[in-house]
């Protein structure tokens, strides 16, 4: 096999991780303070498109991203609202937001630029992609790390601070406590209300990243649900990561090698299948997480039960 075939599937991996990231990322925020969020697919669209548009109306990819994050986040705090203030339940709230989303940038999609299904443009800017003085002029690893925007190399560094944020701080812990024992964390006079909401609104401002790294980051363009699921693969990684952002960077590299591959074997096998690889790739990955998860909770009941006897 070519090498730089290799080379290329890890670099489209990368480049394919990035949104899945995010979500994930997304979902462990929220997962930690008890708000379980099943809108990260509509907060990532709404970036999607807001980036797209933005990027057409200034020509600026930097006021673009800065506009999806805001988007989400304004997403994320409807999202909170709802679900935390009113007590909305969170399938329903997060179902309607999907779909209202969805059909709002189908709607705006028309109204703005005055197309159904998809808008491309030579006046939008594509991100620029970062050029690694040293490895750059390595052979193979200039063909690993092409094409990486900085939207892709900045998601690592905010896992890496979500994870010193989360499991080294103060607010961290006081995050987690909101999530695990409400009463106590309101008996320390932390407020889980507005601890929750803030968190499902910083969850809304990661997918909105991941929505425009996905519409400017891999092309530059925008697509009618052009997500495709990644919000829910991201909560799957998330699942698999256990909440940590560092084990999630992981999970999500798993996930974006299995969209690399059905990406570059579409020539040579029917798009039907290659389509479905990354959903077949996390139902899999799923069910050996939870038997494994499942054979660890049966030892540990058994070691107590033999403690006790």
């Amino acid at each position: 096999m070519d090498i730089n075939y290799v080379l290329s599937v890890v670099n489209s991996a990368l480049r394919s991780t990035t949104p899945i990231l995010l979500a994930a990322l997304a979902s462990a925020i929220c997962t930690r303070s008890g708000v379980f969020n099943v809108a990260l697919e509509g907060q990532m669209l709404i970036g999607s498109f807001v980036g797209i548009a933005v990027n057409w109306v200034t020509h600026s990819p930097t006021l673009a991203v800065l506009a999806a994050i805001v988007a989400g986040g304004l997403v994320g705090a409807l999202v909170g609202i709802l679900q935390v203030r009113y007590n909305a339940a969170d399938m329903v709230v997060g179902t309607s937001v999907n779909l209202l989303v969805g059909a709002l940038t189908a709607i705006l999609l028309f109204v703005v630029f005055g197309v159904k299904g998809g808008f491309k443009d030579p006046a939008l800017v594509p991100l620029p992609k970062v050029k690694l003085p040293v490895i750059s002029e390595i052979p193979y690893l200039s063909t690993l790390f092409n094409n990486l925007s900085p939207l892709d190399y900045l998601s690592y560094v905010i896992a890496i601070v979500m994870y010193i944020y989360l499991f080294k701080t103060v607010k961290g812990y006081h995050l987690l406590s909101v999530g695990v024992k409400r009463e106590a964390a309101e008996s320390m006079g932390i407020s889980a209300v507005k601890t929750r909401i803030a968190a499902v609104i910083a969850s809304g401002c990661l997918c909105g990243y991941g929505g425009v790294a996905l519409s400017m980051g891999q092309v530059t363009l925008f697509a009618e649900n052009m997500t495709a699921g990644r919000g829910f693969i991201g909560m799957a990684a998330c699942n698999l990561g256990k909440n940590n952002p560092i084990a999630i960077i992981f999970a999500s590299l798993f996930f974006g090698f299995s969209d690399a591959f059905a990406a570059t074997t579409q020539n040579t096998i029917p798009s039907q299948l290659t389509q479905s690889v990354p959903y077949i790739a996390t139902i899999l990955a799923l069910i050996v997480f939870s038997r494994k998860r499942k054979k660890k909770a049966t030892k540990t009941e058994e070691s107590k039960a033999e403690a006790v006897s």
